[in-house]
């Protein structure tokens, strides 16, 4: 059953969810809680301690929307939270993002949208929720984060199987935010990391969306890898849907830079394991190997708004993707010169 907490100071909004949900209510699919505030909010947390996601407005008395993201920020940092709140009220949305809201739905509420907000938040926190139990299991676990993870995730002793180092077939992306250099020289550097960040919340929805993981952030860049049925499909279909929805973003405001990509994708078998120094605690679960190099390589040869790819991948995909011919290149580490084409859409 999913918990969510409904923060609102409106009585009325209490009614309606109620009857609006009331269907997944008697199957015991859901379980609302409701408070009139912040204050209130972080009570029924602590009451409540099974609470999957927060419906929260914004503006409401003795502590607004803003403030209770702030707390659950620190108090429960995987919990996830959608802003409610008016058309007019854009710039406090844009903060409740920055601060770490997961999605937001405008009033007058439209419970069609609520309904599917609500099955899409729900959806990643079942997705983090079984993430977080298999890591569970890894000892290697400890070397990744702090001590504070660990109690969230629970006292339960940490297993001490480790993750397996293996052979696999996959695909890699490499996403690359066009120019964002030149921001990182102009703006201070909490504005830098709040955009990234942002550019970052926009490519990694995309990449989960379809299924893919997030290897590692590298400067301005993602690598993600995509394992499964259809891997190079899904990871063609992440990455359009990574530049559409990169392009829709608006500049930025203090100096009118626009947020493009540059994307380098490759198919192939790659050594899946654990990288890095054991002594420093310091280690990485990823993939290593000439098809991540080539990917890499791939993108490098990308122009802003282009996702390129080599001719074995295209022979794979053509009949489903519309592509064209960009030409011969030579790759870093190859000997013969490689055809590489664009996936238009």
């Amino acid at each position: 059953m999913a918990r969510i907490l409904v923060v609102d100071d409106e009585a009325d909004l209490e009614i309606l969810v109620k009857q609006k949900f009331r269907q997944k209510i008697r199957e015991q699919h859901y379980e609302f809680f409701f408070a009139e505030n912040g204050v209130a909010a972080l009570q029924k947390l602590q009451e409540n301690p099974g609470i999957d996601m927060v419906l929260s407005d914004i503006n409401m008395p003795e502590m607004d929307g803003l403030t209770l993201l702030s707390r659950l920020k620190e108090l429960r940092p995987m919990i996830k939270s959608v802003i409610i709140s008016a058309y007019s009220d854009m710039e406090n949305i844009r903060t409740a993002m920055n601060r770490g809201a997961f999605d937001f739905i405008t009033k007058p509420i439209n419970f069609e949208d609520l309904t599917l907000t609500v099955e899409k938040t729900l959806l990643q926190v079942n997705q983090t929720r079984e993430t977080l139990k298999a890591l569970k299991e890894n000892d290697i676990l400890k070397m990744y984060v702090d001590e504070s993870v660990l109690n969230f995730m629970g006292d339960r002793e940490v297993g001490s199987s480790l993750i397996a180092n293996e052979t696999i077939e996959a695909t890699v992306v490499f996403v690359d935010i066009c120019g964002f250099t030149r921001i990182s020289e102009k703006e201070t550097p909490d504005n830098v990391v709040s955009l990234l960040n942002r550019y970052f919340d926009v490519i990694v929805k995309e990449i989960i969306a379809q299924t893919g993981i997030v290897d590692k952030f590298i400067g301005d860049a993602v690598m993600a890898v995509f394992r499964g049925e259809f891997h190079l499909d899904r990871a063609i279909e992440a990455s359009l849907a990574v530049r559409k929805q990169i392009n829709n973003l608006p500049a930025q405001e203090s100096n009118t830079f626009v947020p493009n990509v540059s994307i380098g994708i490759n198919s192939g078998d790659m050594i899946s394991g654990n990288i890095g120094s054991a002594s420093l605690r310091r280690l990485d679960f990823t993939v290593i190997g000439d098809a991540v190099n080539t990917a890499q390589r791939l993108q490098d040869a990308a122009g802003p708004g282009q996702i390129v790819i080599n001719e074995s991948s295209y022979a794979k995909v053509k009949d489903s993707f519309n592509c064209q011919k960009l030409g011969e290149i030579s790759l870093k580490n190859k000997s013969q010169v490689s055809n590489i084409y664009e996936v238009l859409n």
